[in-house]
């Protein structure tokens, strides 16, 4: 067995690789190649195709979050490996070798992952509605080895309007100390920083390079330690993220059109999934569209259709071509336009947003939301606003982090709908060029590619 470390290098596509000198040094000493990715483009379908080699329909995991039937609520960012369906590279490697250890370092579905190694953000939610940073880890010691030796995770500079640069910084460093102390067969590492600006400001915007330049610095010792002890070195991405100028409100429209229904608390209206003829799960460039009743299916598609902004709306045919036609997945499936995406919205007056809107909180709105990268404008201190709130914490008093607006339309990058140009997508990087054949590397290919990386290619 070769080590190999494989840097999942978020948002870094093949037009912003000359901003990364370190990972383009990689590139042209080894192999790049254009990487063809799923529907929807998103962390962790993408992540889970490319650790299985399946499709969302065999996986099951078709976005980010999902409505839970059974349940009748929406649940997004879940953290259980045991929601993937299907055997990981990890457990294929194992069979081959019982003496293979796996790393897996802030991948998404971590938690009790079969791997050796594992690290993932987990903050402690307090009895008062306090959210503190923490992560966890397998084995359970190695999360006060880590925070002992590195601070604490800073899980605010994760998401959120502090996203930055601190937090790629902080996994970079536990990669280093996992490679020295653990010495993993296969080392599995996410780096989420490309993703902030990159939907900020859009991928054309004057600041990006110099944030590609600041996550190529994150994997210069990464790629300095692969090279000093021989490991091979997979660089990859899950999507391109691309210009966007037009948020599509698709559960306001479902509302106007009388499907989606709501329940009043204190003056607010929270989604009622359950009492719904028909909502959307919305993420990113794709929505998961649940109907209640078949007869319903052609009056809400042609609705949909008729939005500004959506390309496409799958059937179950549409579904099944596409790979989504799992349980999980909506009765219909909504793909916006190349310069547009989906908002959660289903309230039609701000002033009666369910509170949590205006938070970061990524649990309980039923949808992806990328304006929580943004401190709202509209606030005329905000800063002021979130050293109030802290304040309040500090003296152990009940707050609320309202500093999030409600204008969509200040986001302007976004992803879900694979790219119509590849070099604006997300791509494949291997320090062997050997072990890569020629042409654009499906997704589902990955999982054999690093086997091959692991193992070397059977005669």
């Amino acid at each position: 067995m070769t080590p190999t470390i494989v840097l999942d290098v978020v948002g870094l596509t093949p037009s912003l690789l000359k901003h990364a000198p370190h990972l383009q040094a990689l590139a042209q000493s080894g192999a790049v190649r254009p990487l063809s990715t799923v529907l929807p483009a998103v962390t962790t379908t993408v992540q889970s195709t490319m650790l299985t080699g399946l499709p969302p329909r065999d996986h099951g995991i078709v976005a980010n979050g999902w409505y839970f039937r059974e349940l009748s609520e929406v649940w997004l960012w879940r953290q259980s490996n045991r929601l993937v369906q299907g055997e990981k590279v990890w457990e294929a490697a194992k069979r081959r070798d019982p003496a293979f250890t796996c790393a897996k370092l802030f991948w998404w579905y971590n938690m009790y992952a079969s791997v050796d190694f594992a690290v993932t953000p987990r903050p402690q939610y307090l009895a008062d509605g306090r959210k503190l940073p923490d992560i966890h880890t397998h084995p359970a010691e190695l999360r006060d080895e880590l925070q002992g030796r590195l601070g604490t995770f800073p899980l605010f500079q994760f998401w959120g309007p502090g996203a930055g640069i601190a937090s790629t910084q902080w996994i970079a460093d536990c990669t280093m100390q996992v490679l020295r102390q653990k010495k993993p067969t296969l080392t599995l590492v996410y780096l989420p920083h490309l993703d902030y600006d990159l939907q900020r400001f859009g991928p054309n915007h004057a600041a990006i390079p110099a944030q590609v330049a600041a996550v190529d610095a994150a994997c210069a010792p990464i790629l300095e330690h692969a090279r000093q002890t021989g490991a091979q070195v997979v660089v990859l991405s899950e999507y391109g993220i691309t210009e966007v100028s037009r948020p599509v409100h698709i559960n306001r429209a479902l509302r106007q059109a009388g499907w989606l229904k709501v329940r009043t608390e204190r003056g607010l209206e929270l989604l009622d999934a359950g009492a719904s003829e028909a909502f959307a799960v919305a993420d990113h460039q794709l929505a998961h569209v649940y109907v209640a009743r078949p007869e319903l299916l052609p009056e809400v598609a042609a609705c949909l259709r008729a939005l500004p902004g959506v390309e496409t709306v799958l059937d179950a045919e549409g579904l099944r071509a596409a790979g989504l036609d799992h349980a999980r997945s909506g009765e219909l499936v909504a793909v916006s336009k190349a310069d547009s995406w989906f908002t959660y919205y289903h309230f039609l007056d701000d002033a009666r947003a369910p509170d949590f809107a205006r938070t970061v909180d990524i649990h309980r709105k039923p949808g992806y939301d990328p304006v929580e990268l943004f401190l709202d404008p509209a606030l005329s201190f905000p800063k002021m606003r979130v050293a109030m709130r802290l304040a309040q914490k500090l003296l152990g008093m009940r707050y609320v982090m309202d500093v999030i607006g409600l204008d969509a339309r200040i986001v302007k990058g976004s992803h879900g709908r694979p790219t119509d140009d590849a070099d604006e997508g997300p791509l494949f990087i291997s320090s062997r060029p050997d072990l890569v054949p020629p042409g654009a590397v499906p997704a589902a290919a990955v999982k054999g590619l690093l086997l091959d990386h692991l193992f070397g290619v059977a005669a």
